[in-house]
């Protein structure tokens, strides 16, 4: 899951770039990303002991309600489909894991209204046919699997004269390929050689030439509905537009169509069920926006403590919002300084949990105003600085949440204070003066000493794919702690590069971050 995730925010842009068919929105690789980034949360609203039947339906799940646009949809159905296929043992064969890219394959164009070759359906078809041709070895099938959808892939132009005249392959098929690339790595090892981007060649004739004639709409919900009710539902929904899919069950369903008559659409949902979380996309609304987003103000509001935090946040172009723990910040100033950003567009660094639900408040009264506001998750002030790091106000607002709100998700975060009175931790009791390490939030260590401490939760937090250690050192402590910590790990890791900044925040000696 997370090389999937990781592989589909790299490969975003291009996506999107692909994105003609069946509406040149250029939202595919996005919707492709939040789809299973809305996977990977679910899996981390798990408990930390649940096993493995219970997290790969939690991800499932969660595909499938947290899919967004036509690619998303069906990406959670083949998911979906094909762990379905698997059963509860998880102890795959080669018979069996060829048998689930079939059943993903066979649901993925049985969820689609009107299926079109040269799609990620395609594609899926394709992955089917390579793992049968995989042999005896589980390993092998994943990669003859995934060499058959790259092949797949670079065909599609040739099975739809939109891409051949646009001159790139599907979109929703590059998406898949990235999915299945990320799992043969997984299974053999072996990074799969990327291809070069496929570059759209300017389009014959304006966007309003690729929109006439089709739906003006996207309408999609998730549906309380009994199996029974979908047939009649697709049915009536087929009537009504195109780019139709259905996927779900178990009385849980997501629907996608294009239209001109949304309100139909909604209705035909009510006929079947409880429609709800219901979104509807204007299409002439979302091209114009992609091409005229470059002339809009953006601003970045960050939450900050510590001087030397606050120096480098407005250094990285930041209005800077400080706060300490005896001056907490209130919702008010949060709202005031939304709109002091004078901006179209703001996007929100909390950097710190407790704010994150404060500032989506004040972030949803500044949209009532026609603001376009974006909370990005970070919850420490290292999550800030890395998502700050990779700003870019030339991008289109959801490109550049999308890089933020990644680039906040890949570090790790940790700290050290001293326990000022008694307490009970996750790991037992504390003293008034005990150190306490914390991971993620939650405190995981209780010791004597700094630098011990210190090391224990960097060593939590590092991975065989760790690269980079920030140390922010706090206004207390000893000076040579950051160095203390920095000779420790190098001791183990001689790999990791180091970045050590004068934070000057109160209370925590050292906040530690890994990248």
């Amino acid at each position: 899951m997370t090389l999937c995730v990781e592989g589909l925010a790299a490969a975003r842009a291009e996506i999107d770039a692909l994105n003609v068919f069946p509406v040149p929105d250029r939202d595919t690789g996005t919707n492709a990303y939040l789809t299973f980034v809305a996977g990977a949360e679910a899996i981390a609203g798990e408990a930390s002991d649940a096993e493995l039947p219970a997290l790969v339906k939690a991800f499932a799940d969660g595909l499938l309600t947290g899919a967004k646009g036509n690619c998303g949809v069906i990406l959670s159905q083949l998911v979906r489909a094909f762990v379905a296929e698997i059963g509860d043992d998880f102890d795959l064969t080669a018979e069996q894991v060829a048998r689930c890219f079939s059943a993903a394959a066979l649901a993925g164009y049985a969820a689609v209204g009107r299926p079109v070759e040269g799609t990620i359906l395609t594609v899926a078809a394709a992955a089917a046919d390579g793992a049968h041709a995989g042999g005896d070895d589980v390993r092998k099938v994943f990669a003859s699997a995934a060499a058959a959808a790259r092949e797949a892939l670079a065909r599609t132009p040739m099975q739809m004269d939109r891409l051949a005249q646009a001159g790139v392959v599907d979109a929703g098929g590059r998406a898949l390929v990235v999915v299945l690339d990320a799992t043969e790595q997984r299974y053999t090892g072996r990074v799969p050689d990327r291809p070069a981007p496929f570059l759209p060649t300017p389009f014959d004739g304006d966007t309003g030439d690729l929109i006439e004639g089709g739906p003006s709409y996207e309408v999609m919900f998730l549906l309380e509905a009994d199996d029974d009710r979908i047939p009649a539902l697709r049915s009536a929904l087929d009537g009504l537009g195109d780019s139709l899919v259905v996927v779900g069950g178990d009385r849980l369903w997501n629907v996608h169509v294009h239209v001109d008559d949304v309100g139909a659409a909604i209705e035909a949902g009510i006929a079947a069920g409880r429609p709800y979380r219901v979104a509807v996309t204007h299409f002439a609304d979302q091209v114009a926006d992609h091409e005229q987003h470059r002339d809009r103000q953006r601003a970045v509001v960050a939450a900050v403590t510590g001087t030397g935090l606050v120096e480098l946040f407005r250094e990285a172009g930041a209005d800077v919002l400080e706060f300490t723990r005896s001056r907490p910040l209130t919702a008010d100033q949060m709202l005031d300084a939304l709109r002091d950003a004078d901006a179209d567009e703001v996007i929100v660094l909390p950097n710190n949990s407790r704010y994150r639900g404060l500032f989506e408040a004040a972030a949803k009264e500044l949209r009532a105003d026609g603001v376009r506001v974006a909370v990005i998750p970070s919850l420490a002030q290292a999550q800030g600085l890395a998502a700050l790091a990779v700003h870019d106000p030339g991008l289109g607002f959801d490109d550049d949440v999308v890089a933020m709100s990644s680039a906040a998700a890949g570090v790790k975060h940790g700290a050290v204070t001293v326990a000022s009175e008694p307490g009970m931790t996750m790991v037992g009791p504390c003293a008034a003066g005990d150190v306490l390490g914390v991971v993620a939030g939650e405190f995981s260590f209780v010791g004597q000493d700094l630098c011990n401490v210190a090391c224990d939760v960097v060593d939590s937090l590092l991975t065989g794919r760790s690269e980079m250690v920030t140390l922010v050192r706090g206004a207390c402590g000893p000076d040579d702690l950051a160095e203390q910590v920095e000779q420790f790990v190098r001791s183990k890791r001689v790999d990791l590069d180091f970045v050590v900044y004068e934070g000057g925040q109160e209370n925590y000696p050292l906040f530690i971050a890994v990248e």
